[in-house]
């Protein structure tokens, strides 16, 4: 789907949790790296949504082989011409750790967040229909302090071009946690696990990248994720061709 101009813009994370050696030259500066965290996207498509969030952070105390990216905002469905729902609200969160990649997208999972128009980030995710798989939730705080502004970029909107439409900020301080989920027949769901401690407990940065865009943002923004039943088996399809 991502040769087509559908489901736009479309997002690919191409190193997560990448070791970079080199250097930057930054209005006369030369800075010199070696062996530094680093993180390469891209995105292509007509525009950016009209509203989103975005964080990554990939340098965490006690957690070197650790990397999360989240993301979501409100993107126009594709036939938004025909009567009918136009838009639709979705998030993700990526996590590498230990060699494992733990994916909560739509298709699979629950996501929900809360965003303030500046200096919050909180996210949660739920893993439970993954066919077959190992189920699992994780917990995301991102703060900035009072003392952090951010800087204001620009980015690709339908209408006007490039605009300075986004704010982002490298000083977040993130807490992570993950929790493997086990089936309960008390509740009828899925619980942490009580018998296994946390595969990942309040692991801290201060060098997590935050960002809002689009808008408008007059207040928190929290939103559970939501895909219609459609479009989940449409995205499930190459995963079905794929194992058959």
């Amino acid at each position: 789907l991502a040769k087509f101009p559908v489901f736009e813009p479309h997002w690919q994370i191409t190193m997560a949790h990448a070791r970079a050696t080199g250097s930057l030259n930054w209005n006369g500066t030369v800075y010199e790296f070696k062996d530094a965290p680093f993180y390469g996207e891209k995105n292509w498509g007509g525009a950016f949504p009209t509203k989103w969030y975005w964080s990554q952070c990939n340098s965490f105390d006690d957690y070197p082989d650790l990397s999360f990216t989240a993301g979501g905002g409100i993107r126009i469905l594709p036939f938004s011409f025909l009567p009918g729902k136009r838009t639709e609200t979705l998030g993700l969160i990526g996590i590498h750790y230990l060699g494992n990649f733990y994916e909560f997208v739509p298709w699979t999972s629950e996501s929900e967040w809360e965003v303030s128009p500046w200096g919050m980030w909180k996210f949660r995710g739920r893993c439970i229909d993954n066919k077959g798989g190992q189920k699992y939730e994780a917990d995301i705080v991102v703060r900035t302090d009072d003392d952090v502004p951010g800087v204001l970029l620009r980015a690709p909107t339908k209408e006007e071009g490039m605009q300075y439409f986004c704010r982002d900020s490298g000083f977040g301080r993130a807490v992570v946690n993950l929790w493997e989920l086990d089936w309960d027949e008390e509740s009828r769901d899925y619980v942490r696990s009580p018998n296994k401690p946390p595969l990942i407990d309040n692991a801290t940065s201060r060098q997590c990248t935050v960002e809002v865009g689009g808008g408008p943002w007059w207040s928190t923004w929290k939103v559970k994720s939501e895909m219609s039943s459609i479009l989940k088996k449409l995205i499930r399809l190459p995963y079905a061709f794929r194992k058959s």
